[in-house]
């Protein structure tokens, strides 16, 4: 690689203060910082790169290098990647795949073990993760960490799997990541005690502050679902040090927008002092994960991005060990071939495999809450037919669906409120953390349509009503796209566009759905095996 050098206005992050500079790079590592005069350099700051301390890249619908692609764009030259999604899905064979296909591209992708495949023993799989093989991940150098224990009464109960995976990581000196939504007091001691270092859960600042009093790393969660950046951002000028930002989820519409750059921007414009924000930002994550990327440092790998200034922080370019991989808005990567690897067995469904019949006067609803994972238990009398229970759309109640992809089985169903669709069906095998098909609609028959489009596709999000029946193709393991992540973005925008003309409020439809499996948030939610309590951690009899 040929030498080069890069000036302007060095924000030196640890020394907080901002200087003029001229940097030299050669063979990608930072060979020289030169202080000099104003006059001397470009009309730009640098600062290393931004660092997402939590996200699931299969959430972005998007394969690791079409990731990278779009988050070069913003400025993140590296991610705390747990790949728990497609390990759901195939296993130690998917995080492997994460792993390769992240390798064909200059960016830092940091993977961890998933800790928890299956998340619960209350729904299926396609796919086990065993203490066997955590121990062989946790051997790879591409593994840094031991990923989200969302096991937390496991962790508080001395569960024997999960004492064990605890312990591998400790054995082999890599943090362990905690998941452990609205835990607090003597509870949230004894999951930190155990050996949780962070949390990226955390809707309240009280909660948030319980556990940085008990030596955790609060993350500061900002996504295409859940958003906490209000309730936590208040904490940073007294905690900055102990704390990091993440998108845990990022839809491709979103990311097309921005990333980690949106949080720094919104940060700045709330008062709060730079070099705090750019410490959670740019720097907490490399030192807790013991991160091999460059912090504009001399000696350093030449990761570092260029901005206009910190009043408008516009990203210019950024650089991934010496090589400018994105320029004035736009990605200067390029697209890599890929296999889709995959996992889809059932057969297809018909509007009769929908019917719910019950006796009950009144029965359990999920109520979503937009921008957030926890759900609301409410109770309603819905009206019957032929002993069949009906959705009421006058009320905002619509019937969900999950439907096992892994092997033919009667499909598990329940009703919902608030996702606001007034004709017609959304369905996805994005469905957190087994992916199993989940559908929600106003009718049995636009349900089995939204299904058996994702069935045929082996993967995807749908959306069909009178209009007629629009898909986006999710052929790597029912997660993800190989196309090209502005295109998927577009067509993710259309479907998104669908589903609010459907009559949807909520910021983000598809992105809520997925959530409605995810069994280890409370309140209620639906798992292929039935409804479940979050709370009770049980199965809920109506």
């Amino acid at each position: 690689m040929n030498s080069y050098q890069v000036s302007g206005q060095l924000i030196d992050i640890r020394g907080r203060e901002i200087y003029p500079a001229i940097v030299s790079i050669a063979n990608g590592i930072i060979q020289e910082i030169e202080r000099t005069e104003a006059t001397k350099v470009d009309a730009q700051y640098l600062l290393p790169g931004f660092v997402d301390a939590h996200v699931h890249i299969e959430s972005s619908l998007l394969i690791p290098s079409e990731f990278a692609r779009m988050a070069v764009v913003h400025g993140t030259v590296a991610t705390i990647s747990d790949p728990h999604e497609i390990g759901n899905v195939l296993g130690v064979k998917g995080v492997e795949f994460m792993i390769q296909n992240g390798n064909q591209v200059p960016f830092h992708f940091f993977f961890g073990a998933p800790s928890c495949v299956p998340a619960t023993s209350f729904e299926t799989a396609g796919a086990e993760i065993t203490v066997e093989d955590v121990d062989y991940l946790l051997q790879k150098p591409e593994i840094l960490y031991l990923a989200e224990m969302m096991n937390w009464p496991g962790v508080l109960f001395g569960d024997a799997e999960v004492k064990a995976k605890i312990a591998l990581a400790q054995k082999y000196k890599k943090p362990v990541d905690g998941h452990a939504p609205g835990l607090k007091g003597e509870q949230a001691f004894r999951y930190i005690q155990a050996g949780m270092t962070t949390d990226h859960e955390c809707f309240t600042s009280e909660e948030a502050l319980d556990k940085l009093k008990h030596g955790m790393k609060i993350l500061i969660r900002e996504g295409s679902a859940a958003k906490n950046f209000e309730a936590l951002i208040g904490l940073l000028p007294q905690h900055y040090k102990a704390m990091m930002f993440c998108s845990d989820d990022k839809h491709p519409d979103s990311l097309e927008i921005g990333h980690l750059d949106q949080l720094v921007k919104r940060a700045l414009a709330k008062g709060q002092n730079l070099y705090d924000v750019l410490n959670v930002a740019c720097l907490n994550p490399v030192d807790h994960y013991k991160l091999p990327i460059g912090t504009l440092q001399v000696g350093d790998s030449a990761d570092f991005i260029c901005i206009d200034s910190p009043a408008n922080f516009r990203v210019k370019a950024t650089y991934i060990q010496g090589e400018k991989v994105a320029n004035e808005g736009k990605t200067l990567i390029e697209s890599v071939p890929c296999e889709s690897p995959n996992q889809f067995d059932c057969n297809l469904k018909e509007a009769k495999d929908f019917i719910i019949e019950s006796p009950a006067k009144k029965v359990p609803v999920i109520e979503v809450l937009d921008g957030e994972l926890i759900t609301n238990r409410l109770e309603y009398e819905l009206s019957s037919s032929d002993g069949a229970l009906q959705t009421d759309v006058s009320l905002d109640i619509l019937k969900i669906a999950v439907i096992n992809r892994y092997s033919d089985q009667k499909v598990a169903t329940a009703f919902i409120k608030n996702f606001g669709i007034k004709e017609g069906a959304i369905a996805s095998s994005v469905a957190h953390d087994s992916h199993n098909i989940i559908v929600l609609g106003t009718s049995d028959d636009y349900m089995a349509a939204a299904t058996n489009a994702i069935i045929e596709a082996k993967g995807g999000l749908c959306a069909t009503d009178a209009n007629g029946t629009e898909l986006l193709a999710l052929p790597v393991a029912g997660l993800m796209s190989a196309e090209d992540g502005y295109s998927i973005s577009s067509a993710y925008t259309s479907l998104d566009q669908r589903a609010k003309a459907m009559g949807s409020t909520l910021l983000s439809p598809f992105m809520s759905l997925s959530f409605m499996a995810l069994l280890v948030i409370p309140a209620l939610k639906l798992s292929d095996k039935g409804l479940f309590d979050g709370k009770e951690f049980a199965f809920v009899e109506w």
